[in-house]
């Protein structure tokens, strides 16, 4: 397992392909919380199950105005079928040439398989690293931990997390 990267860090800025013709940079949604899921590969099992979860509780991300975003090296076409095949309303980022590349500056990339490991982290609305998970390969790590994290934001952004905080400054 590679150690990702922790709570604290800066996250890394990139720009990938989102579609065949279109692409994303990570700097550009600044001002809200993003989840980055990234996941070894488009059509195994486990993956399935992983990005139709997410799927399914996009609107409780939502509640947090966070965005998600899965990566994988699969290229952009095969991305496009997976999601239309899955039927996702998120987007599905391709860190395919160089191959890998965003993967190993998160620390996500399994250069023996050449695939990314199942690794998730929460964005702060700073680009900030909040919380960040590596899972073993073959589990499925599900959304506690995405809640989770994304709930300690908001109780930040909110100011309901003072409290708690100056309880552990004594």
């Amino acid at each position: 397992m590679s150690s990702v990267l922790a709570a604290g860090t800066a996250a890394p800025d990139f720009t990938l392909r989102v579609t065949p013709d279109q692409n994303l940079t990570l700097s550009n949604l600044r001002g809200r919380p993003v989840i980055l899921a990234f996941y070894p590969a488009d059509w195994s099992p486990v993956c399935g199950d992983q990005v139709t979860l997410y799927n399914e509780i996009l609107p409780e991300f939502h509640k947090h105005k966070a965005e998600l975003l899965g990566i994988s090296v699969d290229g952009a076409w095969c991305h496009a079928a997976f999601a239309r095949d899955r039927r996702l309303h998120f987007p599905l980022l391709a860190d395919f040439e160089p191959k890998g590349d965003v993967a190993r500056k998160y620390g996500a990339y399994r250069a023996q398989e050449g695939v990314c490991e199942r690794a998730l982290f929460v964005l702060d609305r700073q680009g900030i690293i909040a919380w960040s998970y590596c899972s073993p390969i073959a589990v499925n790590p599900g959304a506690d931990g995405i809640l989770d994290a994304l709930e300690k934001l908001t109780d930040q952004d909110t100011g309901h997390g003072n409290l708690e905080n100056a309880h552990h400054d004594k």
